[in-house]
């Protein structure tokens, strides 16, 4: 019998964000846009403080997301579907490609705590295939230190820096809302960011004419109330995905107790902390074939969903 954590097994319901707190349409005003985004991330930030058993898998689905809007933005055509295959079907310590080095920023992105040295950021840069010289890179973290630190509120923090790599290099926008999701937290005090910005870019909240025109740039004037907005949709979106997360969790961790396949406590453990999971999974005590009927038991039970619709190299998740 599987023995899980108490303080885990029975996961309370994540908070909302109030009605009242969204915009009813129509372009807000800058000290709308400010209320919007405060009262959003106040209702993430008991999320993004807190470690439910579910906070592994939620984190790794906004980095998706985040991930899937880059592809756009970078001009690439690979989906969530896509990426998922790149990460997840691929060999122990395999190339993932192109994509899937995007795809592991934002990953890493939502593990990591919020600090920023030149070591790092040549990682990041190099992953989201960038090419930047170890002095802009190094010139780059007293800015964000700064604007960290900023007595200004986290939302025009997080604008600030990503404005700023758009200063220094036009070509670097992906990079930008890293960064900026990255000092959003640090100016929050959260222990690990959340990837949220970037999967806004393509939204109307980064839309100029009320969401109807064409993309806000950083470098334009107005957009730190874009970014409020944005951070206010993402914050939303952010708290529906956690409570939706938290009931399939909760569904998981009741039915535990009725597997029996040796290894099905480190299954339930990647399905709580990963946004996918192999269905052809090997482990130490786990075998391919009992994967494969582990996996069919939990949908069966409703525990889990099939997340690539093929028959076969399938991924599940919560």
């Amino acid at each position: 019998m599987i023995r899980l954590d108490p303080t885990t097994a029975s996961p309370t319901a994540p908070r909302a964000v109030p009605a009242w707190a969204l915009a009813a349409g129509g372009a807000p005003s800058d000290a709308d846009a400010a209320f919007q985004a405060g009262a959003a991330l106040s209702a993430l930030d008991s999320l993004a403080q807190a470690q439910p058993a579910w906070a592994g898998a939620w984190r790794q689905r906004l980095a998706l997301k985040c991930a899937v809007a880059s592809m756009r933005l970078a001009g690439r055509s690979e989906d969530g579907a896509a990426l998922r295959d790149a990460w997840y079907l691929r060999s122990a310590g395999a190339d993932p490609g192109p994509a899937g080095a995007i795809f592991a920023a934002w990953r890493r992105l939502s593990v990591q705590p919020p600090v920023a040295d030149s070591d790092r950021l040549e990682k990041i840069v190099d992953q989201l295939g960038l090419h930047w010289d170890g002095a802009s890179l190094a010139d780059l973290c007293p800015a964000i230190d700064e604007a960290a630190r900023s007595p200004r509120p986290a939302p025009f923090a997080a604008a600030a820096i990503a404005g700023h790599v758009i200063a220094m290099r036009p070509d670097s926008e992906i990079f930008a809302w890293w960064l900026a999701d990255l000092v959003l937290a640090q100016s929050l005090r959260w222990p690990r960011p959340l990837p949220l910005l970037m999967a806004q870019v393509f939204a109307p909240a980064l839309r100029a004419a009320g969401g109807v025109g064409k993309r806000v740039r950083l470098e334009e004037q107005g957009y730190e109330r874009a970014v409020c907005v944005a951070l206010a949709q993402a914050a939303t979106d952010a708290c529906r995905l956690a409570a939706e997360l938290s009931r399939r969790a909760e569904k998981l961790l009741a039915v535990a107790p009725k597997l029996r396949a040796k290894g099905a406590g480190d299954v339930i453990f990647l399905l709580l902390n990963e946004d996918a999971v192999s269905g052809s999974l090997t482990t130490k005590t786990l075998s391919r074939f009992a994967a494969r009927r582990l996996f069919d038991r939990l949908q069966q039970l409703d525990a889990v969903r099939e997340l690539s619709g093929r028959q076969t190299f399938r991924l599940f998740g919560l």
